[in-house]
């Protein structure tokens, strides 16, 4: 009987990498066969049935307006971490240039629409929010040295909305969770508690969000791949890619090692250059022009 009972579960486990509706059959032949067994009570089958439903939740598409609300939560934990820089021109002139790149996006329409805020922190950061937040650092402004980087910098993060890294984070984790639940809770028998348990691994997305953003970082590929897609939004909007790799080379000589910002939560600038390199033709020093680099230092100059 217990060995029934294992049989149907690594079965039914394994199929939750499959779709909702293979899931619900998955459940309803594990059941069916653990009553057979007798190994299975109705209040327990019922709890596979809604530790199904919870599951499924992770392996749903998201639909726009819900990514939109749970950006909104992410954005209130970064600002519960950095405050805002209270300086009205910065801001402006920051979702002037995020604005221009966002519309010239693989993803210029999104729910609620883009926002950019600078941070008023010394840390070299920046965060981007499924919803369309877009948050960087003073800190990070200053190794800026003309507004080919600091574009660089946004369509960085932009490339990460657009690219959906966010609610990756959200997906591949608690699949990860939901299935070592499973698994440690599959030779017992599924109770409230244990479904309870589930229930909540897949109530944590805006943790799963702010853990990769702030605390760990998106995998190496991700940035690779953020990086990949600000070079040909710069291109297309006629800013010189480059920008790109003299903001990391200035960021290399400031960022600390050990610290929590970029050298946390991002790969090393030399290794990002690296990667760069290998789909930009030779490098060429940004020449910005005259009125470009003047609306720059005039809102940029006393970062």
């Amino acid at each position: 009987m217990r060995k029934a009972l294992m049989v149907c579960l690594s079965a039914y486990s394994l199929l939750l990498l499959s779709s909702c509706q293979t899931m619900e059959s998955a459940t309803s032949l594990a059941t069916q066969i653990g009553r057979e067994a007798g190994v299975i009570s109705a209040s327990q089958a019922d709890s596979l049935r809604k530790t199904t439903k919870a599951v499924s939740r992770s392996v749903e598409e998201f639909t726009p307006e819900q990514e939109y609300y749970i950006g909104r939560a992410v954005g209130a934990v970064v600002l519960g971490k950095y405050p805002a820089y209270d300086r009205r021109a910065v801001n402006e002139y920051v979702n002037v240039i995020g604005q221009s790149l966002a519309q010239a996006s693989d993803l210029p329409a999104i729910f609620g629409g883009y926002h950019f805020l600078v941070l008023d922190s010394n840390d070299i950061n920046a965060f981007a929010t499924p919803s369309g937040l877009i948050f960087v650092t003073r800190g990070l402004l200053r190794c800026c040295r003309n507004e080919d980087a600091l574009a660089a910098v946004l369509a960085h993060e932009i490339g990460h909305i657009q690219l959906r890294h966010g609610m990756q984070a959200i997906e591949k984790a608690r699949m990860t969770e939901a299935l070592t639940t499973i698994a440690a809770e599959g030779a017992k028998t599924f109770g409230s508690r244990e479904v309870a348990a589930l229930t909540e691994t897949f109530g944590g997305t805006i943790s799963d969000i702010t853990g990769a953003m702030i605390n760990k970082g998106y995998a190496r590929s991700s940035e690779y791949a953020a990086d990949l897609a600000a070079i040909a939004l710069l291109r297309r909007v006629g800013y010189n890619p480059n920008g790109l790799a003299e903001m990391l080379a200035v960021m290399k000589k400031n960022i600390r090692v050990g610290g929590l910002d970029f050298a946390k939560t991002h790969p090393a600038p030399d290794d990002r250059l690296a990667e760069i390199q290998k789909k930009q033709p030779a490098y060429t020093a940004v020449s910005a022009p005259a009125p470009r680099q003047a609306r720059f230092s005039k809102a940029l100059g006393n970062i």
